[in-house]
This record gives C-alpha cells, structure tokens and sequence, in this order.
C-alpha cells in the first residue's frame, strides 16, 4: 500500500505523461527514487518515432543497470503512470530493480481503449506479477486514475 508521502513522485509520472502527449507521444512516465527517496532518472514515452520499444520504464531499467550497484537497484522503485508491460516488466526483473508503483492497471487502460473503439496492441497486455512474480507492485491509484484517462483519451481523439 503506498502513502501519501509518495504521491508526489505518482504526480510527475502524470506530469511526464502529459508531456509525452504534448510532444505527439503516447502518454506514459516514468520515475526511478532510490531507496532513501531521491530522484535518480525519470523518462517518459518515446515511440513515435518508430521504435516501439522507447518505453520509460524500459529506459529506467537500462539506466539503473548502467549506473547502480545491484544492491541499489533491488532498494528502488519505479514509480509509472501506467502498470508495465509485459517487455517492461521482463526489463525490471532481469536488472533487478525493487517495486513497482503504478498509477492506471493495464487492466483499466485495456478497458479505456476499447471504449475509445482502439484496436489490441500486438502484444498481450498482462499484470507485471505475471511475468515477473517476484517483484512487489502496488497500484493503481483511484485519485490519479482518471487524469491517466483523460490523457489517454485525448491521444486516441486527436
């Protein structure tokens, strides 16, 4: 269960997702806080160039592996505006970070899109414990859930 004291690093993961879309991106960020609560990277989407696999998370993951000691990495988390996916998810185990903090499941954005009538990804959406059992996750978060939403929307209607 998080605590109001992380809700601040939730909040620029929503920041660096609304950047993301301002920028022609799909809207997803991503934080990585050290285990005494410092801020050590932060990303957000960049696929639309092409490479679908720019994804924040898959960044922090291969920035942590080239700049933290594994004690580092397992003493992490990854704070993310939306739960990984499952090449993000793989991503985080194999490095070794600690938990995940997501704010919108892959389940409520599977659903939000199909509302917005927008075709499966080519890849199965599955939760993070799926592919890597042994990271502790914890999310969503109701009070940041529609903001992720919204955002979500306004990529698929523009």
């Amino acid at each position: 269960m998080i605590d109001s004291s992380e809700l601040p690093y939730l909040r620029r993961c929503v920041d660096l997702a609304a950047r993301a879309l301002e920028l022609g991106d799909e809207p997803f960020g991503s934080v990585l806080v050290s285990g005494d609560g410092l801020i050590l990277a932060e990303d957000h989407n960049r696929v639309a160039a092409g490479d679908r696999t720019r994804h924040p998370e898959f960044a922090l993951a291969r920035w942590s592996a080239e700049h933290l000691p594994p004690e580092e990495r397992a003493a992490a988390t990854v704070y993310t505006s939306g739960e990984h996916c499952p090449m993000c998810a793989a991503a985080h185990a194999w490095v070794g970070l600690g938990r995940i903090v997501y704010a919108a499941s892959s389940a409520q954005l599977g659903a939000w899109l199909a509302e917005l009538g927008v075709p499966a990804p080519p890849v199965r959406t599955l939760p993070v414990n799926e592919v890597a059992p042994g990271v502790t996750v914890e999310g969503p978060v109701p009070e940041l859930a529609e903001e992720i939403r919204e955002l979500h929307r306004r990529f698929y209607t523009r």
